[in-house]
């Protein structure tokens, strides 16, 4: 972001404008993270950095993520907790979710064979 200083937030494209939002965060030296669909709008090369930046900066803090993309939630999450009709419906590493034959059957149409 270094070389848009000069800019208004405004004149940002959107990628840019969630990272600058990133950074304002972190300017509070916070120990809890809260993103909530951090990469939504975004391309896939946008997502890409953007989930780089997020690793990079947040790697000594706790995030927590609420995220609809399946792909990006595995690959950053070292614990996840699927939520299905309001209500819990498991928790725990990112292959055990994976596995669980009642996520994939609410989120990927049945059980894997």
């Amino acid at each position: 972001m270094e070389r848009r200083a000069d800019e208004y937030a405004r004149a940002l494209a959107h990628g840019d404008r969630r990272r600058l939002e990133l950074g304002l965060v972190l300017a509070t030296d916070p120990d809890l993270v809260l993103l909530d669909e951090p990469t939504a709008g975004m391309g896939s090369e946008e997502t890409r950095d953007t989930i780089a930046l997020v690793e990079e900066v947040l790697a000594d803090r706790t995030l927590l993520l609420i995220e609809h993309d399946i792909d990006l939630v595995m690959n950053v999450s070292d614990s996840v907790t699927v939520l299905h009709r309001g209500q819990v419906l498991a928790t725990g590493t990112p292959e055990r979710i994976a596995d669980d034959d009642e996520v994939q059957r609410a989120y990927l149409g049945g059980v894997r064979e």
